[in-house]
């Protein structure tokens, strides 16, 4: 019996040695506490859960990206997920170059038959912690601080505002992006000056969507005694006590499943649409904010959650329609 479990086990070990997963990081880091740690913290709890390892690569300029990929592909690595819209180019060259290699890309679709493309419906995320940052206000004035100046990150802008219009029709919303290039991604100096000169001008609650950058947004609203909103991850920890919540965008989920279903033989191409009736999208309550957030508020964006899954209410998508009616 010993023998037979003995042999189990060792198959088991075989079996699992099959797989070689990787994680390309986009620019900011694997540990800017945001859109890339969400892809690390998946992959950790893969390798946690499996004893499966993962290698990973943190890339420092653009440049770096397709050769990452493509050191990646030759050593056998597979699945190999590629974090950011930044990726696309080089995933999509790599992946026809390695047929047999698995790719995935987070935030862009690249349409080739060994590559897996995940996004999410930001704007559903947005549109609840906007409804929040609304009903935190005193003022009626509200932020939002994004990275780099692209489609997707005014996505993000454009279901904030709708959320806090839902709750407050008169309410002003002040909107910064930090840059147009990869850098804007990890200037938490800037975004803290951004954010400074949105209190400035009388907002109490700044939500960001800047990966690394904000951090110095969460650091300005703790500094000013304000409120700030965290993004991808979980940032209640940050400041407990003055980030109302954070918009969870589970990358750390979608990169622990492209790794499972490659190591039980389930992967699939294609592109899957992450959004409140998924699991993709949602916000963070814990011990670290739940002084802030009331039952009411609470019962409310519960409901607005209910009523958005269902299709009563439809929020903008400004990668559909790049307008922003709000």
């Amino acid at each position: 019996m010993t023998a037979a479990l003995a042999g189990v086990a060792f198959s088991t070990a075989v079996i699992a040695a099959d797989i070689k997963p990787a994680v390309l990081y986009d620019l900011g880091g694997k540990f800017d506490k945001s859109f890339n740690e969400a892809a690390y913290t998946g992959a950790e709890k893969f390798t946690a859960d499996t004893g499966v390892a993962y290698r990973d690569f943190e890339i420092q300029n653009d440049s770096q990206r397709e050769q990452a990929l493509r050191n990646f592909a030759k050593r056998g690595q597979s699945p190999i997920v590629a974090i950011g819209f930044s990726q696309a180019n080089a995933v999509e060259k790599v992946a026809k170059e390695f047929p047999d290699i698995q790719f995935a890309i987070v935030d862009m679709v690249v349409d080739l038959p060994n590559v897996r493309s995940i996004v999410f419906k930001e704007h559903e995320g947005s549109y609840i912690v906007g409804m929040l940052a609304a009903m935190a206000s005193d003022s009626g004035k509200v932020g939002f601080i994004g990275g780099m100046d692209i489609p997707l990150i005014r996505k993000f802008a454009c279901g904030y505002k709708q959320g806090v219009l839902a709750v407050t029709s008169d309410a002003e919303v002040y909107e910064n992006m930090t840059g147009t290039t990869g850098a804007a991604w990890n200037d938490p100096v800037k975004g803290g000056e951004l954010a400074k000169s949105q209190f400035d001008r009388g907002a109490d609650v700044v939500y960001h969507a800047a990966g690394g950058t904000g951090i110095g947004v969460l650091q300005a609203a703790a500094d000013a005694g304000k409120l700030g909103i965290g993004v991808d991850s979980n940032q209640n920890m940050l400041h407990p006590g003055s980030v109302l919540t954070s918009m969870l965008k589970r990358v750390d989920v979608a990169v622990y499943q492209a790794f499972e279903d490659a190591k039980n033989d389930k992967w699939t191409s294609g592109f899957s649409v992450l959004g409140l009736k998924e699991g993709g999208v949602d916000w963070a309550l814990d011990e670290n904010n739940e002084k802030l957030v009331s039952a009411d508020m609470k019962a409310a964006v519960e409901k607005a959650k209910a009523a958005i899954i269902s299709g009563e209410v439809k929020v903008h998508d400004y990668m559909a329609d790049s307008s922003c009616p709000f």
